[in-house]
């Protein structure tokens, strides 16, 4: 059974004071029955740990760089993320591909290097709105897949992020059967390539997840959670999105 996990990206968003959102998001949900996740910027990681040791919520970065140490001055490794207090981090995002030229190459050596350092990855894939519209969606998500994963991932340290750019904070979402056409084919192609591993690696649905569309998302087939990009920032939001998940 795949625990369903709901994941917020804040993005380039929050200073200290944002993090009473946290707080009142743990007076809803003190023990909530899916695994959740906060991505707060690098900055706040440390403090965002220390206030919730001890809780049932788990941190995370937003990026990490391939290397674990070196000359590559404003990066952050996947070690210093641990040090930090994290225990996860998002890779491959598609800001990042798209604002930052990652290939899918780099975004592989980056999950390696998360893996390395002990952190659980949550590998990021999605098409552009000119690659679903000129069809080739299921063609752009399978390269990313066979290029973007390490070949020793695991249902307990890896999760994918379907996200189609065109859906990112443009309050846009694809249909349910989009939707679940894709999620479909992503768990036959790492089921396919990791076997078990593969059919045990849980799907996050990302782009626009809010509270009003959450529920009928993750009723569809093989979405085992989200990943949150401005609703996380509001623990009322945040807090309705993991109630539905919790429900689901």
């Amino acid at each position: 059974m795949r625990r369903k996990l709901a994941a917020g990206n804040w993005k380039m968003n929050g200073l200290s004071a944002s993090l009473v959102e946290v707080e009142k998001l743990l007076e809803y949900h003190p023990k909530p029955a899916c695994e959740v996740l906060i991505c707060p910027p690098a900055t706040l990681i440390a403090q965002l740990a220390w206030r919730i040791k001890n809780k049932e919520l788990a941190v995370g970065g937003q990026d990490c760089h391939w290397n674990a140490s070196g000359a590559h001055t404003g990066d952050i490794s996947a070690p210093m993320l641990v040090d930090a207090g994290a225990s996860h981090v998002i890779i491959g995002h598609s800001e990042r591909r798209a604002d930052h030229g990652e290939s899918d190459a780099l975004v592989q050596a980056k999950c390696t290097a998360a893996l390395a350092a002990g952190l659980t990855a949550v590998v990021c894939v999605g098409e552009t709105e000119h690659q679903r519209d000129t069809g080739i969606t299921l063609s752009v998500i399978g390269m990313q897949l066979a290029h973007s994963l390490p070949d020793d991932c695991t249902a307990a340290r890896v999760v994918i992020a379907y996200e189609p750019v065109w859906a990112i904070g443009t309050g846009r979402t694809p249909t349910l059967a989009e939707i679940g056409e894709v999620h479909d084919f992503i768990r036959k192609t790492i089921t396919t390539r990791f076997g078990a591993e593969g059919n045990g690696m849980r799907i996050l649905y990302g782009g626009s997840v809010k509270p009003s569309n959450a529920a009928e998302i993750f009723a569809v087939s093989n979405v085992d959670g989200a990943l949150v990009g401005g609703a996380s920032l509001k623990a009322s939001d945040f807090g309705a999105i993991i109630a539905a998940l919790e429900a689901a």
